[in-house]
């Protein structure tokens, strides 16, 4: 499972370093209405099979507790400040940059920011299975590999 979250943090990052910059040229990034007050999403990206949005959230603010079950799973990494996660009945856990937290269809979640300056998460959301090009299923670490366009080990 570590090499599978590790995987998918690098393409991850490859992605967002390439998303960004062309949602900004493009105009793409849609504001979404605030969920909760001092939080920000915005939709980078949305696809049939994919959704990356990037939440902003000021100094104490909190995502309240939510699900996605729209989708089949989801990576959710801070970019930064201080925040601090809580996952199902789990307890509250430190979240730092660069780190990813992996979410199946509904897992119920909250987030808030511990900092008093603004902190920012990426979320990933795979909305639907990918299969390779030869007919077979692909593994986790496959299907992002295969979403940021870079070539994947033989199975």
């Amino acid at each position: 499972m570590q090499k599978c979250v590790a995987a998918i943090v690098i393409v991850f990052s490859s992605v967002v370093a390439s998303i960004v910059p062309l949602a900004a040229q493009q105009g793409t990034a849609q504001p979404q209405a605030a969920p909760d007050p001092g939080v920000n999403p915005v939709r980078l990206l949305d696809r049939d099979e994919i959704r990356v949005t990037r939440v902003e959230l000021a100094p104490g603010a909190v995502r309240t507790a939510h699900s996605h079950d729209d989708v089949a799973y989801h990576v959710w990494v801070p970019v930064t400040g201080m925040l601090e996660i809580t996952i199902e009945k789990g307890a509250a856990t430190s979240a730092k940059p660069g780190q990813a937290f992996f979410m199946k269809k509904g897992t119920q979640h909250w987030f808030r920011n511990t900092g008093t300056t603004a902190a920012a998460v990426m979320e990933i959301f795979v909305k639907r299975s990918t299969t390779a090009a030869d007919g077979h299923p692909m593994d986790e670490p496959a299907v992002a590999l295969a979403m940021a366009g870079l070539p994947f080990p033989d199975r």
